[in-house]
């Protein structure tokens, strides 16, 4: 029997792409842009806050963070977006989409600009502070992605749907390449007018004062695309599968729809018995969930919280692992504003070559690849490259080999990208019922953030050299590293068992994935009626 769904949502399914679907992929995208932006740009001044507020005049090195402050600074915003996944996915689900939409931004716009004015001049006042800041940023964060995801797939066409969700997601990688041109114009802009001598020459001044304004305004540029969006935000209407099967007006629905497809929509007769059935109010908690949901649950959950162990580990110490090899030169031989220029230089390389295009390779073969096939794909070949850098490290750490190890490095970032970074965000929004699709996919998210706070807090202690006698004796550095990447290269393999657990979405419409079309079924079909006239 052919699948039977509310004449509304196969209006949506089947019609053609249009303006409002590229305005929608904008307006959820910034958010994403905005997301990446403020989660990743703060591993591009962690090393100039460790001269500004941890220099030892009497150390022949630069100040650097303790490793407990690094981690705090790196993985508070995680922790804040953990849980902000999980109660504003929640939230989705209760109010709607939209009423939701525009408090996460709020947050996102005011805790971006309070960080970068983090109060004192002392190491323990700036620290407390900006950590604090960065929880309630990052807990804003955590709401864009369940709402985003949610949002662009109940927008969306069926044959289109995976494309335009991918496109949300690609943003991030548009916001990690603008944090490091960001920081390449501030420090550069920066050393101009207040040029500083090398440290080796005079570490007292190796680090002006005037650097202290680049981290912070670095920090503080993340609230502006989230502002210029807020408008067009509030302008959207709530999602038509919200309004009909959530809060079960389908009248509204209609309307909505009716407007944003151009097209003359009409409300078909006995929609109410299908949307107030009780075989669709099962719960979260129930044996029902668990017998259609639970093994997809478990699969969205599983490969999301591997794949961050890996990816946010590679993200966040990109400049850890490219000082190892010596990209980055000796923090003994450059100035503060220097080492800030060099570290975003080399992450911006990194995104631009690998990490942007992994996201619009995900956009243009999703559709004809499948969720399924592509995400399988990309754990094995980050599993394959992760392996070919680890297990001869020795060998890729000499100068010679460098541009060979960095090749391999970021075709790990692109398969991650053109894999289960993206698939993971989009299956997630697709596969489950209406009235819970918020609330899974902010928990699958939060089991994201779970895996980043793992890569955020354990490969920065993991990656430190094991024998310290041995690296002041002149040994080569990266002892650590090398087995930490051993370790990432084995979560990768594992995600892509778990991977096997995820059903196909392409091709089909969210009710005939969550199951929703079935009760349609028993019910009969009375399908709207839509016609092309303009409203």
């Amino acid at each position: 029997m052919a699948e039977q769904q509310l004449g509304v949502l196969k209006a949506l399914d089947l019609a053609k792409t249009q303006l409002y679907h590229f305005t929608a992929i904008v307006i959820a995208g910034m958010g994403f842009f905005t997301d990446a932006y403020d989660l990743f740009c703060v591993s591009l001044v962690t090393k100039l806050l460790g001269r500004l507020y941890y220099f030892n005049p009497l150390s022949e090195k630069p100040g650097s963070l303790p490793p407990h402050v690094a981690a705090a600074v790196n993985g508070v915003a995680l922790c804040g977006t953990l849980a902000g996944q999980l109660f504003f996915g929640w939230l989705g689900d209760k109010l709607g989409r939209k009423k939701v939409y525009g408090i996460t931004l709020i947050m996102m716009i005011l805790c971006s600009v309070a960080s970068g004015l983090s109060f004192g001049d002392k190491a323990k006042g700036v620290m407390t502070t900006i950590c604090f800041f960065r929880f309630w940023l990052g807990f804003g964060i955590g709401g864009d992605y369940p709402l985003s995801a949610t949002i662009m797939s109940e927008y969306a066409n069926k044959k289109t749907r995976g494309a335009f969700i991918a496109a949300v997601f690609a943003m991030q990688g548009v916001g990690i390449l603008a944090g490091g041109f960001v920081a390449l114009a501030v420090s550069s802009i920066f050393d101009k007018n207040f040029p500083a001598p090398s440290y080796a020459v005079d570490r007292a001044l190796s680090t002006p004062p005037q650097a202290d304004y680049i981290w912070r305004i670095i920090v503080m540029f993340g609230a502006l695309p989230a502002a210029l969006t807020y408008y067009w935000r509030m302008k959207m209407p709530e999602t038509a599968r919200y309004t009909a099967l959530v809060a079960k007006n389908i009248k509204q629905a209609t309307q909505d729809m009716s407007k944003v497809l151009q097209v003359d929509l009409e409300m078909e007769e006995r929609a109410e018995d299908f949307i107030k059935d009780p075989r669709l109010n099962y719960c979260l908690f129930s044996k029902e969930f668990a017998k259609r949901h639970g093994l997809p649950l478990l699969g969205c959950t599983s490969t999301w919280f591997l794949l961050d162990v890996a990816f946010y580990s590679q993200n966040l110490f990109q400049k850890d692992i490219f000082s190892a090899i010596g990209w980055i030169p000796k923090a003994e031989t450059m100035n503060g504003i220097n080492e800030v220029y060099m570290i975003a230089r080399a992450q911006t390389l990194i995104a631009f070559c690998s990490t942007v295009p992994g996201y619009w390779f995900t956009v243009a073969f999703i559709e004809i690849m499948g969720r399924f096939a592509i995400q399988l794909m990309g754990f094995f070949m980050m599993t394959v490259f992760m392996f070919a850098i680890a297990f001869p490290y020795d060998h890729w750490i000499k100068p010679e080999n460098r541009i060979g190890f960095l090749v391999m490095y970021s075709l790990t970032f692109f398969f991650a990208n053109f894999g289960p970074n993206a698939t993971t965000f989009i299956v997630p929004a697709e596969i489950f019922p209406a009235r819970l699709r918020s609330t899974c996919h902010g928990i699958s998210a939060a089991t994201r953030k779970a895996g980043a706070i793992v890569g955020a807090f354990g490969f920065l202690y993991a990656a430190q050299p094991q024998d310290k006698t041995k690296t002041e004796a002149g040994y080569p550095p990266g002892i650590g590293v090398k087995n930490s990447l051993i370790m990432l290269g084995v979560i990768n393999f594992i995600g892509m068992l778990f991977t096997f657990l995820i059903p196909e979405p392409k091709g089909k419409s969210l009710e005939e994935l969550s199951g929703e079309s079935e009760v349609r079924k028993s019910l009969g079909s009375h399908n709207v009626v839509f016609s092309t006239s303009s409203c």
